[in-house]
Protein backbone atom coordinates (compact mmCIF):
# COMPACT_ATOMS: atom_id res chain seq x y z
CA UNK A 1 0.00 0.00 0.00
CA UNK A 2 1.66 3.28 -0.92
CA UNK A 3 1.32 6.31 1.25
CA UNK A 4 0.29 9.35 0.38
CA UNK A 5 1.88 12.67 1.80
CA UNK A 6 -1.37 13.30 4.02
CA UNK A 7 -0.16 9.95 5.52
CA UNK A 8 3.20 10.97 6.22
CA UNK A 9 2.62 14.25 7.79
CA UNK A 10 -0.46 12.94 10.13
CA UNK A 11 1.05 11.14 12.47
CA UNK A 12 3.73 14.18 14.72
CA UNK A 13 4.59 11.53 17.65
CA UNK A 14 4.81 8.84 19.45
CA UNK A 15 4.07 9.52 22.97
CA UNK A 16 4.43 6.39 26.08
CA UNK A 17 1.86 6.02 28.17
CA UNK A 18 2.56 4.59 31.17
CA UNK A 19 0.00 2.90 33.92
CA UNK A 20 1.65 3.69 37.36
CA UNK A 21 0.58 2.38 41.16
CA UNK A 22 2.14 5.55 42.66
CA UNK A 23 2.61 8.72 41.19
CA UNK A 24 4.41 10.51 43.50
CA UNK A 25 6.98 8.43 43.54
CA UNK A 26 7.03 8.18 39.60
CA UNK A 27 7.13 12.33 39.43
CA UNK A 28 10.15 12.08 41.97
CA UNK A 29 11.86 9.93 39.65
CA UNK A 30 10.59 12.00 36.28
CA UNK A 31 10.71 15.13 37.29
CA UNK A 32 13.28 15.69 39.82
CA UNK A 33 15.39 12.32 39.16
CA UNK A 34 15.59 13.11 35.31
CA UNK A 35 14.59 16.88 34.95
CA UNK A 36 11.40 16.09 33.17
CA UNK A 37 8.87 19.22 33.28
CA UNK A 38 5.08 18.90 33.97
CA UNK A 39 3.65 20.48 31.32
CA UNK A 40 -0.09 18.78 31.69
CA UNK A 41 -1.64 17.20 34.55
CA UNK A 42 -5.44 16.27 35.48
CA UNK A 43 -5.78 16.70 39.33
CA UNK A 44 -9.50 15.93 40.22
CA UNK A 45 -9.70 16.69 44.00
CA UNK A 46 -6.38 17.79 44.05
CA UNK A 47 -4.16 14.85 43.29
CA UNK A 48 -2.53 14.42 39.95
CA UNK A 49 -3.73 11.38 38.29
CA UNK A 50 -2.55 11.72 34.97
CA UNK A 51 0.31 14.13 33.78
CA UNK A 52 1.95 14.69 30.32
CA UNK A 53 6.26 15.27 31.08
CA UNK A 54 8.59 16.45 28.53
CA UNK A 55 12.47 16.37 28.16
CA UNK A 56 14.16 17.86 25.57
CA UNK A 57 12.30 16.88 22.46
CA UNK A 58 10.60 13.84 24.25
CA UNK A 59 7.64 13.22 25.92
CA UNK A 60 5.22 10.57 28.08
CA UNK A 61 2.16 10.15 30.27
CA UNK A 62 1.69 8.65 33.34
CA UNK A 63 -1.50 7.61 34.54
CA UNK A 64 -2.50 6.07 38.17
CA UNK A 65 -3.96 3.27 38.62
CA UNK A 66 -7.35 3.58 40.31
CA UNK A 67 -10.06 1.65 41.66
CA UNK A 68 -12.83 2.75 43.70
CA UNK A 69 -12.19 6.09 44.08
CA UNK A 70 -8.92 5.62 45.29
CA UNK A 71 -5.08 4.71 43.95
CA UNK A 72 -5.18 1.00 43.18
CA UNK A 73 -6.59 -1.70 40.69
CA UNK A 74 -3.49 -2.01 38.55
CA UNK A 75 -2.48 -5.25 36.75
CA UNK A 76 -0.77 -7.90 39.42
CA UNK A 77 2.66 -8.37 38.40
CA UNK A 78 5.62 -5.88 37.26
CA UNK A 79 4.17 -3.28 35.25
CA UNK A 80 7.22 -2.40 32.57
CA UNK A 81 8.07 -6.20 32.38
CA UNK A 82 9.29 -6.51 29.04
CA UNK A 83 9.27 -2.35 28.32
CA UNK A 84 11.51 -0.55 26.35
CA UNK A 85 11.60 3.15 25.54
CA UNK A 86 14.37 4.61 23.87
CA UNK A 87 15.43 8.32 24.39
CA UNK A 88 17.62 9.26 21.58
CA UNK A 89 20.07 12.49 22.44
CA UNK A 90 22.78 14.26 21.84
CA UNK A 91 24.89 12.88 24.73
CA UNK A 92 24.20 10.01 26.73
CA UNK A 93 26.91 10.47 29.31
CA UNK A 94 25.48 13.87 30.11
CA UNK A 95 22.54 12.40 31.26
CA UNK A 96 24.31 9.05 32.87
CA UNK A 97 25.96 11.85 34.76
CA UNK A 98 22.90 14.04 35.78
CA UNK A 99 20.80 10.72 36.54
CA UNK A 100 23.84 9.91 39.27
CA UNK A 101 24.19 13.30 40.84
CA UNK A 102 20.58 13.68 41.66
CA UNK A 103 20.40 9.86 43.27
CA UNK A 104 19.03 7.68 40.26
CA UNK A 105 20.99 4.58 39.65
CA UNK A 106 21.75 4.43 35.78
CA UNK A 107 23.92 1.93 34.35
CA UNK A 108 27.28 2.88 33.17
CA UNK A 109 27.35 3.90 29.49
CA UNK A 110 28.40 1.34 26.91
CA UNK A 111 28.62 1.38 23.60
CA UNK A 112 26.20 -1.00 21.38
CA UNK A 113 25.50 -0.29 17.82
CA UNK A 114 27.49 2.53 17.52
CA UNK A 115 25.60 4.27 20.01
CA UNK A 116 26.59 5.34 23.89
CA UNK A 117 23.74 3.33 26.03
CA UNK A 118 22.84 4.32 29.39
CA UNK A 119 19.78 2.98 31.01
CA UNK A 120 17.39 2.78 33.95
CA UNK A 121 14.57 1.49 35.71
CA UNK A 122 11.69 3.69 37.25
CA UNK A 123 9.79 2.67 40.24
CA UNK A 124 6.65 0.66 38.24
CA UNK A 125 9.54 -1.53 36.14
CA UNK A 126 9.77 0.41 32.96
CA UNK A 127 13.05 0.90 31.21
CA UNK A 128 14.28 3.88 29.82
CA UNK A 129 17.53 3.92 27.43
CA UNK A 130 19.11 6.69 26.42
CA UNK A 131 21.29 6.89 23.52
CA UNK A 132 23.60 8.71 21.50
CA UNK A 133 25.56 8.24 18.34
CA UNK A 134 29.56 7.98 18.67
CA UNK A 135 32.24 6.92 16.95
CA UNK A 136 33.62 4.81 19.82
CA UNK A 137 34.29 1.19 19.51
CA UNK A 138 31.62 -1.21 19.67
CA UNK A 139 31.54 -2.79 23.39
CA UNK A 140 33.51 -0.20 24.67
CA UNK A 141 33.05 0.68 28.55
CA UNK A 142 32.70 4.00 29.71
CA UNK A 143 35.63 5.16 32.44
CA UNK A 144 34.56 8.40 34.50
CA UNK A 145 38.90 8.53 34.08
CA UNK A 146 39.83 10.21 31.72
Amino acid sequence: MEQTQADVSNVKQAVPFFGVKDIDESLRFYVTGLGFTMTQHWAPEGRIRWCWLELGGAALMLQEYWKDGKPGGGPSGPLGQGVSICFMCANAIAIYHEALARGLAASRPFVGNRLWVTSLTDPDGYRLDFESPTDVTEGTVYSDQA
